[in-house]
């Protein structure tokens, strides 16, 4: 029999002390540790992170397992330190991607409703209709078809809007009547068919940077950008750019390369970008700490978890 778990919750943004309670509602005796309390390293099995020190990770002796607390291990794997041969898994939660079809059905309803000019006649006490097109009118383009993103397809392909989506290859089942493209061959097309694009990829070397000016000038005129990536997907300058020219008329954002987003970025004076604090998706607690402790059991038992990121594609 094993003794209880030994992990360091390790962040350089976040205070991960949230999660005390959780890990030790399920597992009793359980020895949390933090930076600052760090005691003997060798001592320690699994890592909690979120954005952790460069270099921290391979002090660590003993670290048997690195637990992300989001959906992506890009924030981890970008140590140049990082041991290798660690197992890096990410959560997976079923009550996230509804977060997150949910944020997503928003941002597109919000924009292609004109809620915002709803909004603002609202505050000046005017009646005033706006033109409505069907949602089988508006095409919502998803780059990035993995659990998150097919269900956010799912969710509005059922609201009625044309759904399509662009992924590197092939990978796992869409509804039906979602139109799939694959590839940077048919990266183009994909994008030229997309009222509202709403990025869902991991953030990996090839993946920083898709919404740059190339690849924004595809979109037909007006176009909506979402983000609900990583704030590196979006190259800001080109995204202020093209909503200066009117080749985009709105972005939703939820994730930015600098967090929180300093009080003097210009995403917040800019009227026609809507910013949420990275709030699209938060995983429930009590999933971090049973991941957390059935990943650490797996590795203990000699195995892999299932929710290891490949260190190679970055998800």
């Amino acid at each position: 029999m094993h003794p209880p778990a030994c992990i360091v919750l390790l962040s350089d943004t976040l205070d991960l002390g949230f999660l005390r309670p959780a890990l030790a509602r399920r597992c009793p005796g359980i020895d949390i540790r933090t930076p600052d309390r760090l005691g003997d390293p060798a001592d320690i099995e699994a890592a909690i992170c979120w954005n952790p020190p460069a270099g921290a990770l391979a002090s660590l002796s003993s670290l048997r397992l690195v637990q992300s607390i989001g959906a992506g291990g890009d924030h981890i794997l970008r140590d140049p330190a990082l041991p290798r041969a660690v197992p890096v898994c990410r959560v997976m939660d079923p009550g996230m991607a509804a977060s997150m079809s949910a944020y997503v059905a928003w941002a597109v309803i919000h924009q292609q409703r004109h809620f915002d000019r709803y909004l603002a006649s609202r505050a000046q006490r005017r009646w005033q209709e706006e033109p409505i097109v069907p949602p089988g009118r508006h095409r919502v383009g998803l780059a990035g078809l993995g659990w998150l993103g097919a269900d956010c397809a799912r969710v509005l392909a059922a609201a009625g809007y044309d759904v399509r989506g662009w992924r590197r290859g092939p990978g796992r089942p869409v509804p039906p009547g979602v139109a799939v493209f694959h590839g940077a061959d048919q990266l183009d097309d994909f994008l030229a068919g997309c009222d509202t694009l709403v990025c869902l990829l991991p953030l990996t070397r090839e993946t920083s940077g898709f919404l740059d000016r190339e690849r924004l000038a595809k979109l037909p005129p007006g176009a909506h950008v979402v983000n609900v990536g990583r704030g590196a997907h979006v190259v800001e300058a080109d995204l202020l750019e093209a909503l200066a020219s009117g080749q985009l008329a709105a972005a939703t954002l939820d994730a930015f390369v600098d967090e929180p987003l300093p009080p003097d970025h210009p995403f917040w004076t800019e009227p026609r970008i809507t910013v949420t604090p990275h709030i699209a998706a938060r995983t429930d607690l009590e999933v971090i700490a049973a991941q957390t402790l059935e990943n650490l059991a797996v590795v203990r038992a000699g195995g892999r978890p299932a929710a290891s990121v490949d260190p190679y594609r970055g998800y």
